[in-house]
């Protein structure tokens, strides 16, 4: 048996029609629970509020404490003999280092600021990506299931067709060329039948991959769906993806960061002033022995003011603005990616919908052409080669009007996504559209 065949049989063993049926909802449920990459976004949330936290820390006065127990012996050899000491004692110590003037450290926090805030961004445009990755995936399934399915019963119908040409054969009404012509035809369906299980079971495990299951008994999208064009002018559409994208504004949000880190870089040039108090309390070694005990306070203002320090501070700024152009480059790159992927979208969704009628009516002429020429044949008007092209016609419209279903469906929540609008209310609506 073709592996093929062992892989499908799995399947259907695995996930039998009569289980319970999971539609889009469900499984972007599950999506969510599994999928890594929105795990990660959401981490990197974290990670960028952990680093706003440490870099306003720097800024907070820093306090240290020292405790200290020791015990000594001293050996004093003199010539009339040697005088053994001993001491123990404590030694307290606490220090409080407050930063009155260090720009380094403001704009480090002002970096780690935006820096939180590109992340953010980030983990809304892993989630609408999410959104579409999904309904792509599970249209997959279903367009895949479909395309297996024509291929199936164009096959069921060749194969009765060969039944009655080789009887008709026999009585000698037809050619042995026309058997020929339906055994091709047959033999490229059958070849064709085993690369449709391929694309069903890789759809299959494409879905997988973003739940960690694999798909159950999907619902099939309904026949009675009215298919709208996106209203509006593409130029307004454009507009609106610039100003609402996550994508994009993660981008400049990069921007931002990038800048606040060349400042930062620039800073550790300037003096750093900060202010000192420091508590010290000892009564350890041979000051035990001394009274009245000593305590020591001191209050200090230092500055520090950097001379050189072998190139690393240079290197660090340039370092700072090449990755400041690198960020700038990147949000051009994406600001045109955004251009074209809103300008796709809006223009293939509104293709799918002239298609998807235009498909119809084929499909309408081409089951009344299939129709006519077996009657045609009945009658030996026509030859078993027009009757396999229309009938291959049939089954071609068929197909492509799938196709242009699942199209529209994918382009439509490829476009939301693109002008940063997609939302789980988007999934809903299209949910709707399945068979319950």
């Amino acid at each position: 048996m073709p592996v093929l065949k062992i892989l499908a049989i799995c399947l259907l063993l695995t996930h039998p029609y009569g289980a319970q049926a999971e539609d889009l909802l469900t499984i972007y449920q599950q999506a969510l629970d599994a999928d890594p990459s929105l795990k990660s976004a959401q981490l990197k949330v974290n990670i960028g509020s952990a680093q706003k936290g440490q870099a306003l820390g720097q800024m907070l006065p820093q306090i240290t404490g020292t405790a200290n127990w020791s015990k000594n012996d001293q050996t004093v050899m003199n010539p009339g003999g040697d005088v053994n000491n001993k001491y123990q004692g404590t030694r307290y110590y606490v220090s409080l280092n407050q930063t009155l003037v260090d720009f380094a450290k403001f704009w480090e926090w002002r970096r780690a600021s935006k820096t939180e805030d590109q992340y953010a961004a980030e983990a809304i445009e892993a989630q609408n990506k999410l959104i579409f990755t999904v309904v792509d995936r599970y249209f997959s399934v279903l367009e895949a299931d479909d395309q297996l399915q024509f291929t199936h019963s164009e096959k069921l119908a060749t194969e009765k067709q060969l039944e009655q040409v080789q009887k008709q054969f026999a009585k000698q009404i037809l050619k042995v060329t026309d058997v020929y012509a339906v055994e091709a035809r047959l033999d490229q369906l059958l070849a064709n039948e085993i690369l449709a299980e391929t694309k069903l079971i890789t759809a299959q495990q494409g879905l997988r991959e973003l739940t960690g299951e694999l798909p159950n008994n999907l619902n099939k999208l309904r026949e009675d769906i009215d298919y709208k064009v996106i209203e509006g002018e593409l130029p307004q559409w454009i507009e609106m993806a610039q100003s609402q994208s996550p994508l994009l504004s993660a981008k400049n949000l990069a921007i931002e960061a990038a800048e606040d880190s060349v400042t930062v870089q620039k800073s550790k040039y300037l003096p750093v002033v900060d202010l000192q108090l420091n508590f010290y309390d000892t009564d350890t070694g041979y000051q035990s022995t001394r009274t009245p005990q000593v305590q020591t306070q001191v209050a200090a203002i230092n500055v520090n003011v950097p001379l050189f320090s072998g190139g690393t501070t240079t290197h660090q700024l340039f370092e700072a603005q090449h990755r400041l152009e690198l960020s700038k480059n990147d949000s051009e790159a994406a600001l045109r990616g955004l251009i074209k992927e809103t300008s796709d979208a809006f223009l293939e969704s509104n293709a799918n919908v002239r298609h998807i009628k235009a498909t119809q009516k084929a499909l309408e002429s081409a089951a009344k052409s299939r129709e006519s020429m077996e009657r045609g044949l009945q009658y030996g008007v026509v030859t078993v080669s027009d009757l396999l092209k229309a009938q291959q016609d049939e089954f071609s419209a068929q197909r492509e009007i799938s196709r242009a279903r699942y199209a529209y469906i994918k382009n439509r929540i490829r476009f939301m996504q693109a002008i940063g609008s997609v939302n789980e209310m988007n999934l809903q609506e299209v949910n709707d559209w399945l068979v319950k």
